[in-house]
Order: structure tokens, then C-alpha cells, then sequence
């Protein structure tokens, strides 16, 4: 397979597999395969991006943060928050899902060029704070209702 980076995971080698018994317990029941393809250096972005094919027979999917481990393993990450997995299709009939992933060089990359949303969901960005949209308005209505000094008392803290 030229161009493919194949690896095989098994729930053992997941570092935080239990041993209970005679079974291994994890997250992952089974075992799954990543392969990565289209790979491309972006210099100008500060990151790798690929498509991203996960073989995993028996389960329903495999979880972002089981396959961001296993990337940052492969690809040498030193921080597995760097790394942002999006966009993932589960083929018809199970078993194979396609994605796109993107590795940061740094957090600060990370932060200029990705997406508000993406980065709120990684956890890395926090929520803006303040009044909410149908608080502004009743807040304006308040003021307009009143003249002079009362606008900034209607403002505060009046309802």
C-alpha cells in the first residue's frame, strides 16, 4: 500500500485499558486500524492535514480521543491537544469511517486558525462572557422608555 501509514491498535496497547480477570476492559472492545492519506504539509497554517481511514470491525465507531492518542503516537505529537478530528462518516454497513484530521505544530497555531467552534469543542477555547441576545434587547427597550438620568438606572440592574 505506497502512500498509506498503517498501524494496528488493540485494545491492550490503549493506555487506559483495565485487566480484570480473564478480559481485557477498555474503551475500545475490539481493535482498529488507522491509515492516513492525502497527506499534506501546510507551513503556511503551521500544520499536517490528511484524510483519515479507520477500519474497526465490530464496534460502531472509534472515539476521537482513542484515535488522537494513537495519532499523536504515530506522528511523534508532544501535546495530543494539538491534533483536530472532524468530519467523520461511518460507510454504510459499519465496520469503516472516513474523517479529516489536522496536527498543529503548537497551541498558539491552533488558536489563530482554527475555527471558534472547533477549538471550544476541543476544550481549548472558553465562552464568551456577558448578557445574551434577548438581555440586550430588554435592556435597550428599558432605556428607551425613559428619559435622562433614569436611561442609566434602567440600564442596570431594573427589570
Amino acid at each position: 500500500l505506497k502512500g498509506y501509514f498503517l498501524t494496528r491498535v488493540t485494545a491492550a496497547s490503549l493506555p487506559f485499558a483495565s485487566q480484570t480477570k480473564d478480559k481485557v476492559c477498555s474503551a475500545a472492545m475490539s481493535d482498529f486500524t488507522i491509515r492516513t492519506r492525502k497527506f499534506k504539509q501546510n507551513p503556511l497554517l503551521g500544520r499536517k492535514q490528511f484524510v483519515l481511514d479507520i477500519i474497526h470491525p465490530g464496534m460502531a465507531n472509534v472515539s476521537k480521543k482513542d484515535l488522537a492518542t494513537k495519532l499523536a503516537s504515530m506522528y511523534k505529537v508532544h501535546d495530543s491537544q494539538c491534533i483536530q478530528l472532524f468530519g467523520f462518516k461511518t460507510a454504510f454497513g459499519g465496520g469503516r469511517s472516513t474523517g479529516f484530521g489536522l496536527i498543529y505544530e503548537s497551541l498558539d497555531k491552533m488558536k489563530k486558525f482554527e475555527p471558534k467552534y472547533r477549538l471550544k469543542r476541543a476544550g481549548v477555547a472558553e465562552d464568551k462572557a456577558g448578557a445574551g441576545r434577548r438581555a440586550k434587547k430588554d435592556t435597550k427597550n428599558r432605556r428607551k422608555k425613559v428619559r435622562g438620568k433614569e436611561k442609566t438606572k434602567a440600564a442596570g440592574g431594573k427589570k
